[in-house]
């Protein structure tokens, strides 16, 4: 095991103005949401709009890790209800050949131990996620400055889009040729035309673990899932083509994802603040705490639509204290999640809950 870094309070430098910023994000979120919700009637997420999977598994917290492992909603070996949401990161709902980055939105039933502001009562933890190490955006002011232009695009020239996601997915392969990536070019519609199922997700930006800080992982360890990382989804006309085979595969199987972290050993390496740093594996691996069971069930339904979808709402700062979301990236964000779930609750008359030890039954 690595010798974790003990977190400081000083490692957290916030701007004076950090406030003009988060309340900057807000605005443009709304924007993005009454954009949307004009357009069809039906308030969705300011990001991560369009769902593809909404499933319900089970987290089982292994027995005997060591201390430094066992922090927070993994301190003690246990089952936990877990719920699903997998997602594409615009603000709008696009046809599926429009190849952008996903999304993983976890939460865990059950969890016990002082909360984070806001969160009192519940018994929920949640872990927001991308299919990437590090984010695109190295502070809150870069990361407002590309969602401006998010908005600018919202709800315009999908073919367009379409046309140009192909253009870009064309110069992603010339780069990784080279032994490259680009997340702006993944971000803006050049990500691989690949089976969400396939793919590693983590949090991108750290939280806190107990007394030290660190980066979690949920990673595909059963065959059936692993089989599908990097395979190419034929999507021939079908805009929700992603959707339809997440569908197919929980129709017949299950799958099984480890949960890792990954415990900050250098703040240098692995710092708070900059969230496009991807930190170091050699200097401290992702290490499983955790594994995630899905059975085969339906991925989609009106009713996991009503309870999941839109009757959940999923921010890291519904949690435990000692997960506490760190760095500007996820300080600024919590404003805007709270408005996000306010809106959707208020538009679409569906009140967004937090489920119980048992959550609600699907």
């Amino acid at each position: 095991m690595v010798v974790p870094l003990p977190f400081e309070p000083g490692f957290e430098q916030i701007p004076e103005d950090e406030a003009q910023t988060s309340q900057a994000l807000q605005d443009t979120l709304r924007q993005i949401m009454e954009i949307t919700f004009n357009d069809n009637g039906h308030a969705n997420r300011g990001v991560h709009a369009k769902a593809h999977g909404l499933l319900r598994g089970t987290l089982k917290v292994a027995p005997g890790l060591p201390a430094q492992l066992a922090q927070g909603a993994f301190a003690t070996p246990g089952e936990f209800d877990a719920y699903l949401r997998f997602s594409t990161n615009p603000g709008d709902i696009l046809d599926d050949k429009v190849s952008t980055p996903r999304g993983l939105a976890l939460k865990i039933v059950g969890v016990q131990g002082p909360r984070l502001p806001g969160s009192e009562g519940q018994v929920t933890q949640d872990f927001v996620m991308q299919n990437a190490k590090a984010f695109t955006a190295p502070d809150p002011k870069a990361f407002l400055k590309t969602l401006k232009l998010l908005a600018k695009t919202t709800d315009k020239a999908p073919g367009t889009k379409k046309a140009l996601s192909a253009v870009l997915r064309g110069a992603e392969k010339v780069v990784e040729a080279f032994g490259g990536e680009s997340g702006t070019l993944k971000s803006l519609g050049g990500h691989p035309q690949t089976h969400i199922l396939g793919e590693s997700f983590s949090t991108v930006v750290p939280v806190l673990y107990g007394p030290y800080y660190a980066k979690l992982a949920v990673v595909p360890v059963s065959t059936a899932l692993t089989a599908l990382t990097d395979q190419v989804v034929d999507l021939k006309d079908d805009t929700d083509g992603l959707r339809h085979a997440v569908e197919a595969f929980f129709a017949s199987q299950g799958g099984v994802w480890e949960l890792r972290v990954q415990l900050a050993t250098d703040l240098d390496q692995m710092p708070i603040e900059d969230a496009s740093k991807q930190w170091p594996e050699a200097l401290s691996p992702y290490v499983s705490v955790a594994t995630l069971e899905v059975k085969p069930q339906a991925a989609w339904s009106e009713e996991n639509v009503r309870r999941i979808d839109d009757g959940m709402a999923f921010s890291p700062w519904h949690g435990l204290a000692a997960h506490r979301p760190l760095g500007g990236v996820m300080r600024v964000r919590k404003p805007a999640y709270e408005m996000s779930a306010n809106f959707r609750g208020q538009h679409n008359g569906c009140p967004i809950h937090e489920p119980g030890f048992k959550g609600p039954s699907l």
